[in-house]
């Protein structure tokens, strides 16, 4: 498990549950390394910023982490997180790699909506 304040998703099935039951999920699936750690805490920063919106991790070498890895719009990632964002079930943006707090909120924003007070 990773050592993060996110909620875990650890099985294919809790990630289907998590998509399927949530209008708006950001899943970061990877490993507690230097590209990893700070999507992570972007995404602790943010979760109260965003309430219209369910966050989770998942770890990337779990083989039930297949789900993520080898979704079509990863096929071409080649660094890890691999970060997928997810509207009414649907993936909506996928990216790979460490991401700024910037890139991460201007996703956000675009897909769910600006933050909400």
């Amino acid at each position: 498990m990773l050592h993060t304040n996110l909620s875990h998703l650890i099985t294919a099935e809790q990630h289907q549950k998590a998509i399927s039951e949530n209008e708006n999920v950001m899943v970061c699936c990877g490993r507690m390394g230097p590209m990893c750690i700070p999507v992570y805490g972007i995404m602790e920063l943010i979760q109260d910023t965003y309430p219209q919106v369910k966050f989770f991790d998942m770890e990337f070498d779990s083989p039930e982490a297949h789900v993520i890895r080898n979704a079509p719009e990863c096929r071409s990632f080649l660094g890890i997180p691999f970060t997928m964002y997810y509207k009414n079930g649907k993936v909506v943006k996928a990216t790979s790699s460490i991401q700024s707090m910037s890139q991460v909120t201007a996703i956000l924003n675009e897909h769910f909506g600006a933050p909400q007070k």
